[in-house]
């Protein structure tokens, strides 16, 4: 089951959507230009093969602790990417996820920081035109649905979702193939979404690496 924990706030894929001014794609017909985020996360589920880390030339102006004493870092593992930034002495590191479809409407970006004891906390954006009331709910593959989480707010980027998955989540997460999120359209439709878990766990354990 998820924990009841708070997120504890923004990082990289909600820094770019709120700080940028952008907009998630919504359903058909309410579609809002997002080019920020589309050129931050451009090949993201393209290569599904892990690829090196990209290592930024510009260097820290403190002592990195990232490789080769770079000031950010970029990872692909499978569907999942892993970044990193360091300013000074301050470190911050998450996973993401962002979807589109063929046509480059994105469909939804979630995010997961580093693990927090047994606790891995994050965002997860969602399109508008959803039934805020309704909530969403979480299902790992096949298993039994989890409890229903209710919307943050909604901003222009989209609609959020405060997630937060316990030790035994974690485990089933690393261990499944999709990541289910079932939420209603505000005409009453069944409108479901997908994330893929390929990748998953290894980009969590290089989270938490690269986080220390």
């Amino acid at each position: 089951m998820m924990s009841k924990k708070r997120v504890l706030g923004f990082s990289t894929v909600a820094t770019l959507l709120l700080g940028g001014g952008v907009a998630l794609y919504a359903m058909p017909g309410i579609a809002v230009p997002d080019e920020a985020l589309a050129a931050s996360t451009k090949g993201l589920l393209a290569d599904p093969a892990p690829q090196r880390f990209e290592i930024a030339q510009a260097q820290a102006t403190g002592t990195s602790t990232l490789p080769g004493g770079a000031s950010s870092l970029n990872e692909t593992y499978r569907d999942w990417r892993v970044a990193c930034a360091q300013k000074g002495t301050a470190k911050q590191c998450a996973m993401s996820q962002a979807q589109a479809h063929q046509n480059g409407q994105r469909v939804l970006a979630i995010e997961l920081g580093a693990p927090a004891g047994n606790t891995v906390s994050g965002t997860l954006v969602l399109p508008f035109g959803l039934a805020l009331d309704s909530g969403v709910i979480f299902q790992i593959d096949d298993k039994p649905a989890m409890q229903p989480v209710r919307f943050r707010t909604c901003v222009p980027a989209g609609c959020l979702v405060n997630i937060s998955f316990d030790a035994a989540t974690i485990v089933a997460l690393r261990a499944g193939t999709a990541l289910k999120i079932k939420a209603t359209a505000d005409g009453g439709a069944a409108t479901p979404f997908s994330i893929s878990l390929q990748g998953f766990g290894t980009a969590l354990d290089r989270v938490a690496t690269l986080a220390r």
